[in-house]
This record gives C-alpha cells, structure tokens and sequence, in this order.
C-alpha cells in the first residue's frame, strides 16, 4: 500500500493512510483525506478557504478516478457547496457522465444533498475588496460587473503564488489504484475557468495495472501536455515511475508561449514506487508519503527541475501582496 499527497494535503494524509491501513478502498480513503483540506480554512487554493474570480466568487474543481475501473467523476467550476471532492464521487458512483460543470454541477449537488455553504472567508474577501479599489478603474467599477474583464485577467495577481492545489494517489491493500484532486484555482481567474484538477488525463489519471498520477501548479501547463495520462503511458511502454515523469517533463519544455510557470508531477506505479519532480519549482516544495506498516505519513523535498524561464512575481506583485497582508 502506498499514499502520496502534495504539501497542501497535509491535514488530509494522516486520515487517508489511516483508511487504508484499516482495509479501506483507495477512493475511499483519498476520498477522506481530501475532504479535511477542503474543510482547512488555513488552506487557501482549495474549499473554502481558496481564493475568488475576478467577480469575487469562489469556483471550486475536483475530481476522482477509479484505477480498476477507469471510471471517473470531475465537477467544474461549482460554487456555493464545501466539498467538490465528495460531488465528483458522486458523479462517478451515479451519472453516466464524467464531467458537470457550472450550473450542471450546482443542480446535481442540490439533487444529492450535498452540503451547501459560504466559501468566500473574511481574508479572501477583504484581499478581493482590495483588488477591486486598488485595480479597477472608477469607470469599470461603476458599471461592475458588465465590463470587459479579459484585460483584468491578464493584470491579475494571484495572491497564493507558490501554493497549490491539493491532489491525493493511493494504492489500496487490494492492489487497485486511485486518485483524486481539489482547487478553487488561480484566484482573480477569468469567471468559468477549470485548471487541470477536473480533467482527467490533465490534472489526474489512474490506471491500477501500472501506475497512477496527478498535477499541482499551472494547470494550463499539464492540460496542454496531456501531463498525468502521459506518465501513466510511459509507465505502460515499459518506462519506471522515474523515467515516466522525466519524459513527461520533457514534453513540458515543448510548450512554446501561453502561461508557463510551475508544475509539480506526482506519480506512484503499481509496485509501490514512485516519483515527484517540480518543473520550475520552489526550495520549499515537498510532498507526503506514506507506505504500509509505516506509522505516519512523511515529508520528503520534491526534485526540482527548470524547463525555462519561470515567471516569478515582480517587484510590483510583491508590493501588492504585502498591501493585501498575505
């Protein structure tokens, strides 16, 4: 058995490597672990305590995939319910469908009963106010929200640079592979925009005859590449879990324009081993771990691996992020 989580699942690993210690299926026990970081207000890229759009909302994506089966559920774009992860399970287990997004997925929460609340918490608002002071010309905030907002997009900053998405990988005691990832996204994204956590093949893919994997960071990146199906394919030619997640980095340093910053690609295979590198990475990036027998999940620093230029905050970005108290 085997668990892998980024840094920002900390306060979820312990419950997931707990499930599976105890006979719990691999998409039960991530199922689990990533609700208490959708519950974390201390964890701001993901559930409740994630950053807004450009309009102040909180859009949340999440997904999960069934290794043995190759099924999987995703909801995009979801507002208004504190646990997108549990949505996507439910996509899975009832739908014939992979994927909702926006309303869709809104309406299928409210048929389920899944629990509604707020997600815009105090600090995200206030940053959100802010912005919206500080950025918005007078012309555009009097006619809020009909305004052209592609060109706010672009000046947009992001005040969880170097903070992720949260994804879990496990393998269970009966040897089927799972995965599944969480985000509210880039904050002050263009309204509508999914990042690769809901989309399979991008931000996650599992595959229990060879091995599993999930992306955190600039989801634009891993959707352009095909990132996690693509280590899962390299696994299948032949390749180890290490020499896949080295060739799907290299099909990174083919990206030519578009947002190129920083990935960070965790795999296991089907043996237990496994592999984490972060493209364009920070020192501080890790990821947890834990294997069967072990009494507790483990830190450990990611690989870090430059594949170009990686477009850190300016001088300018850093002064409007001490404006924000972040």
């Amino acid at each position: 058995m085997i668990a892998i989580s980024n840094n920002e699942g900390a306060c979820g690993i312990p419950a997931t490597a707990r499930g599976l210690a105890a006979g719990e299926a691999a998409l039960d026990a991530i199922e689990a672990g990533i609700r208490l970081v959708e519950e974390s207000e201390s964890v701001r890229t993901v559930g409740r305590g994630g950053w807004p759009n450009l309009l102040g909302e909180v859009e949340l994506d999440a997904s999960v995939m069934d290794g043995t089966t190759l099924r999987s559920g995703a909801v995009g774009a979801l507002t208004g319910y504190l646990h997108p992860v549990s949505i996507a399970r439910q996509v899975l287990e009832r739908l014939p469908h992979e994927l909702l997004v926006g309303e869709g997925a809104r309406r299928f929460a409210a048929e389920i009963g899944a629990e509604a609340g707020e997600l815009l918490m105090p600090h995200a608002r206030s940053a959100w106010e802010r912005w919206f002071r500080d950025e918005v010309s007078e012309a555009d905030r009097a006619n809020w929200p009909d305004v052209p907002m592609a060109e706010l997009c672009a000046q947009a900053i992001d005040p969880e640079t170097g903070r992720d998405t949260t994804v879990f990988l496990a393998k269970d005691a009966q040897a089927h592979l799972g995965a599944g990832t969480s985000t509210s996204g880039w904050g002050w994204k263009y309204p509508g925009r999914l990042g690769d956590s809901p989309i399979i093949g991008a931000g996650s893919y599992a595959d229990t005859r060879y091995g599993a994997c999930a992306c955190t960071g600039v989801g634009e990146m891993s959707i352009r590449a095909g990132t996690s199906r693509a280590v899962v394919l390299y696994m299948k030619m032949g390749m180890s879990v290490e020499e896949a997640v080295y060739e799907a980095v290299a099909d990174m340093r083919a990206l030519k324009g578009g947002l190129i910053g920083r990935v960070t690609i965790h795999a296991i295979d089907a043996a237990d081993g496994h592999k984490v590198v972060a493209v364009n990475g920070l020192p501080e990036n890790h990821y947890w771990l834990w294997r069967g027998g072990e009494a507790a999940p483990s830190s450990h620093p990611c690989e870090i691996i430059a594949i170009g230029e990686d477009p850190a905050p300016t001088p300018t970005a850093h002064r409007r992020y001490e404006a924000m108290g972040l």
